[in-house]
């Protein structure tokens, strides 16, 4: 990446009986090239939503009926940025989604995780006033070792509330 503003590539996943919405910051390059939300081969977040749901993800579409299933919604904070390399700590120059106009569409949404410090951070900046139920996960990301995926597991099941 030449520091050139990207733009975010997907649109949310999202559901008319979602409940919660996962934030995320901004895809990884892996992402951008595979068109698609948590896309790095050794991204946690796809496997760890396996592990608690007991539903396959080895596709697309599985992915997102998983979601459905489990009335879940998927999206980044950041709509438009500067970065050097897919860390959260490269991003510059953030501009931020609209994020009370989707809760405004999507009146079921009563509860919001974020996947990393980053994403809760811009979003407590921007969107603090909001009066929703707001959840920390530990961040999927293979660069956060300090978890074992078993023990981010237990966490996400615990803050999303699936059991299986």
């Amino acid at each position: 990446m030449d520091n050139e503003i990207l733009e975010h590539p997907f649109k949310p996943i999202v559901f008319k009986d979602t409940k919660i919405l996962i934030l995320g910051s901004f895809p990884s390059i892996k992402s951008f090239e595979n068109h698609f939300y948590y896309a790095h081969p050794r991204n946690q977040f796809w496997k760890i939503l396996e592990l608690i749901t007991g539903y396959p993800v080895n596709n697309r579409d599985q992915k997102i009926w998983l979601l459905k299933e489990c009335k879940l919604g998927v999206w980044d904070m950041v709509d438009s940025c500067r970065r050097d390399n897919s860390l959260d700590t490269s991003l510059e120059d953030e501009a931020v989604n609209d994020i009370p106009a989707l809760l405004e569409a999507y009146p079921s949404i009563v509860k919001i995780a974020f996947t990393g410090k980053k994403a809760q951070a811009l979003f407590e900046t921007h969107f603090g006033y909001l009066d929703i139920e707001r959840v920390y996960l530990p961040s999927p990301s293979a660069a956060y070792a300090a978890m074992k995926m078993e023990e981010k597991a237990a966490v996400y099941r615990d803050k999303l509330g699936i059991e299986n």
